[in-house]
C-alpha cells in the first residue's frame, strides 16, 4: 500500500513527507481493527511533527506514517472485537489505550501510560490502511460520510474538549472570545454556540475566516489588523471582559491578550501552540484569571461530538486532497491558505 511518511525532520514543508510503498497492516492481535482509510484530516500538528517540535515530548521512530484524524471502513478485525464488524464505517480516536493503567481506570484516557498515538508515535492514516484497536473506533451513524467527519477525530474533539470545559464556566449573559477561526476554531465556536447561552466574539486576521465565524453563530467579529482587540472586547463586554477565552492560535501575540480581555476569575484556554506565555505573575494575581492547557479530548467526548454532528449542530468546512498532495497541503497551511480543514483522501 502507499503511505505518506516522515523520514527526517525539516522546516521545508514542500518536501516534508515522502510517498512510500509499504506493507499493509493486518489484525494480528485479538483487539486489532484494520480500517481502509477514506479520509484523514491534515492538522497544524502535522506541520509541527515534520518540524520536529514533538521529538522531545514523545518517542518517534522514523520513518513514520503521519495522519491522526482518520475515518473509513473496517476491513479486518481481531478475534475478540465485538463493537464493529467488516464493512462498518468508523471514526478513529487517534489514541490507542491500554484500559488498565490508573489514568485509564479514572477515565482520563489521554494520560494512558501505555498509549500509542497514530501519526505521532506510531503509523497513522495518511495511507491506504490504518492499524488501530477496538478501544479507539466509533461506529458512524448512517448517512455520515467518513471523509467529511474525519477531522473531528482530533481537531473536533480537541475543540470540543476545550469548549466543554469553557461551557461549564459560562452563564447566560457571559461573553466568550474565540481567537482563530481556522481548522479547530470554527468547530470550537460552533460547540460553544450549541452548548451555551454566552455571547461570542470571534477574532481572526482573515476576513474569510470571520465570514465563516459569522455563518457559524458569532455575535461579534474583530480583525486585529483593523482594530485593537482589547479595546473592542472592553467595549463589547461593557468593561467586564470575557469569562472564557479559547485561543486556537497560541502565538505570543494572542496569549498576550489574556490580562486585557479575560474577566476576573476567567480562563484563557490554550489550544493552538507554537508561542509562549510571558505574563508577570502579578497580572494573574490581580485578575485572578488562569491559563488552561488543552489536549485531545477523550473517547467519550468523541462520541458526544459525533452526536452533535448527527443532530446538525456542528458542521465541518473542508477541502479534499489526494494522498500525493500532502506536501502541497502542508505548504498551504504554513502560509494560512486553507480555510477550515484539509482532508487527505488516500
Amino acid at each position: 500500500m502507499q503511505a505518506a511518511r516522515l523520514h527526517e525532520y525539516t522546516d521545508d514543508m514542500t518536501e516534508g513527507l515522502q510517498i512510500d510503498e509499504v506493507d499493509r497492516p493486518h489484525a494480528t492481535g485479538a483487539s486489532d481493527v484494520i480500517v481502509e482509510v477514506e479520509g484523514a484530516g491534515w492538522c497544524q500538528t502535522d506541520n509541527h511533527i515534520i518540524e520536529g517540535m514533538w521529538e522531545e515530548y514523545v518517542p518517534q521512530d522514523l520513518p513514520m506514517t503521519l495522519g491522526h484524524e482518520n475515518a473509513g471502513t473496517v476491513v479486518e478485525t481481531g478475534d475478540d472485537v465485538e463493537i464493529v464488524s467488516e464493512g462498518d464505517a468508523v471514526i478513529c480516536h487517534p489514541v490507542q489505550t491500554c484500559g488498565t493503567c490508573r489514568p485509564c481506570r479514572l477515565g482520563e484516557t489521554m494520560y494512558c501510560e501505555n498509549d500509542a498515538f497514530n501519526g505521532l508515535t506510531t503509523d497513522g492514516g495518511f495511507a491506504d490502511y490504518l492499524h488501530t484497536s477496538e478501544r479507539s473506533v466509533i461506529p458512524l451513524p448512517g448517512g455520515v460520510d467518513p471523509v467529511d467527519i474525519a477531522p473531528h477525530a482530533d481537531a473536533g474533539i480537541t475543540a470540543y474538549h476545550a469548549a466543554k470545559k469553557a461551557v461549564g464556566e459560562l452563564n447566560p449573559g457571559d461573553h466568550a472570545v474565540v481567537i482563530g477561526i481556522g481548522g479547530l476554531g470554527h468547530i470550537g465556536l460552533q460547540c460553544l454556540d450549541a452548548m451555551s447561552a454566552a455571547r461570542i466574539t470571534a477574532v481572526d486576521v482573515k476576513n474569510a475566516a470571520l465570514d465563516l465565524a459569522d455563518r457559524y453563530g458569532a455575535d461579534h467579529l474583530v480583525n486585529p489588523t483593523e482594530a485593537d482587540v482589547p479595546a473592542e472586547v472592553e467595549s463589547i463586554t461593557d468593561g467586564t471582559g470575557a469569562a472564557q477565552v479559547l485561543d486556537f492560535v497560541g502565538a505570543d501575540q494572542t496569549t498576550a491578550y489574556a490580562p486585557d480581555v479575560t474577566a476576573a476569575g476567567g480562563d484563557h484556554h490554550i489550544i493552538g501552540y507554537g508561542g509562549h506565555i510571558h505574563e508577570p505573575a502579578q497580572a494573574l494575581v490581580n485578575g485572578e484569571f488562569s491559563f488552561v492547557g488543552n489536549i485531545v479530548g477523550r473517547y467519550a467526548e468523541l462520541q458526544e461530538l459525533v452526536a452533535l454532528v448527527e443532530q446538525g449542530d456542528v458542521d465541518l468546512h473542508t477541502s479534499r486532497y489526494d494522498l500525493g498532495d500532502v506536501n502541497t497541503v502542508a505548504e498551504k497551511l504554513e502560509h494560512g491558505e486553507i480555510d477550515g480543514r484539509a482532508v487527505i483522501t488516500p
